[in-house]
Formats: C-alpha cells, structure tokens, sequence
C-alpha cells in the first residue's frame, strides 16, 4: 500500500468500483465519500454483529449529535 501525507490507496476491482460509483450518485456523494461510508458501516458492522444497519446508523448519528453538544459547549 503506498501512502504519502496521511491518505492511503487502496486496490478495489473495477466491479466494486463501478457499485461504488452508482451508490455515490444516488446518495449525493463524492466516490470517495461513499467508499468511505461503506468502509464505516463495515467495520461497525464486523465489530457489533448484533446491530442492524438502522441501529448502526441511529447510534452514530447520536455520537455526532453529543459531540456537536461538546463543541458548542466548549466554544
């Protein structure tokens, strides 16, 4: 894997790729982004087996929600 000022490459196939692309024009957003989500929902996912993908994305959504709280808090 080759990296350079923190941002990694990483080697997808041209199928998941294209699945990539189609998803990030439905949902708004860049291939990069969506990648990316996927990724997140993935490891969330591995890590908590018992969770579906609403509990998954409601628990995360409570997280930005408490750390946007912190923020304004702080400031």
């Amino acid at each position: 894997m080759y990296k350079d000022d923190g941002v990694g490459l990483v080697k997808i196939d041209d199928e998941l790729h294209e699945s990539v692309r189609r998803a990030s024009a439905v949902m708004c957003r860049s291939i990069n982004a969506q990648a990316e989500f996927w990724i997140k929902i993935g490891r969330l996912a591995e890590a908590n087996p018992t969770l579906t993908f609403s509990e998954i994305v409601k628990r995360e959504m409570a997280h930005v929600h408490d750390d946007a709280e912190g923020a304004a808090e702080a400031a």
